[in-house]
């Protein structure tokens, strides 16, 4: 595999492990406290419903645009998606925004799900089942998003959904070894570098696909082919250390200003 395969597996390996991670603290608070047959049955219909929404929208983009458009799309949004995963990371790595805790998460789930009414349908305890449906399809349409624009914009969605899958299962096991959210995961470290990677990898593929706009309507290619991609990242790292460093001084000023 090239050195790009291996960034797109990277990518979208840890996005899922992140995503994976706030699913699994959801779907443990709904077994706990109303039972794990009604929790598993909302896992199981979202995981369908996101196997359907994943080849319906991977198709509809392979085959309604031409690669250069597509390019430009995917990329442009793959570009939005990693910057805000990289606001939210530098906000929390510069102590503007508070942590992501999942043991704090699931706390709150399960105060919810125990203040719950009770009502059941087949068997199947509503609450807990529309929890986890929630939790399971929202943090896996944004796996999806990422592995359908990188594996369609790299073409190769095998190694995509392979890095996907495998993050999953590794969640999955250790979550049913510990039997209690993963709160060891560094998240906000995982974001920071998801979010460079995302921002790279989707710079990259939307200047490609502005060739849409050329007469020929052919890609654009950056010098250097797919090596460009490490120049982004480094020049998205020297960014974001900047911002983490830069901002809590100006949000101090900021205060200053305001008391005087």
């Amino acid at each position: 595999m090239t050195g790009a395969t291996w960034g797109l597996v990277a990518s979208v390996f840890v996005a899922s492990i992140v995503e994976f991670v706030e699913a699994l603290t959801i779907v443990l608070a709904m077994g706990v406290t109303r039972g794990w047959r009604s929790a598993v049955a909302g896992v199981l219909a979202a995981l369908a419903a996101l196997v359907a929404f994943t080849f319906a929208a991977g198709y509809a983009l392979r085959t309604w645009m031409p690669e250069s458009l597509l390019q430009l799309v995917v990329g442009t949004l793959l570009l939005i998606f990693g910057l805000q995963w990289l606001r939210k990371a530098i906000l929390r790595s510069s102590k503007l925004k508070a942590l992501h805790d999942e043991e704090e998460e699931f706390a709150s789930q399960t105060a919810a799900a125990r203040q719950a009414a009770a009502n059941s349908r087949f068997g199947i305890d509503t609450f807990a089942f529309v929890v986890s449906f929630k939790g399971v399809f929202l943090e896996g349409v944004e796996i999806v998003f990422i592995v359908i624009t990188f594996g369609l914009s790299a073409d190769n969605m095998t190694a995509a959904i392979g890095g996907a899958v495998v993050a999953g299962l590794l969640v999955l096991i250790v979550g049913l070894i510990l039997h209690k959210p993963l709160a060891m995961v560094p998240e906000n470290t995982l974001k920071y570098g998801v979010g460079l990677l995302l921002a790279s990898f989707g710079a990259y593929w939307a200047v490609e696909g502005l060739g849409v706009f050329t007469d020929g309507g052919e890609s654009l290619h950056w010098p250097g082919g797919d090596w460009a991609i490490l120049a982004l990242l480094a020049a998205w790292v020297i960014v974001g250390q900047v911002m983490v460093r830069t901002l809590p001084g100006i949000k101090n000023k900021r205060k200053e200003v305001v008391a005087r």
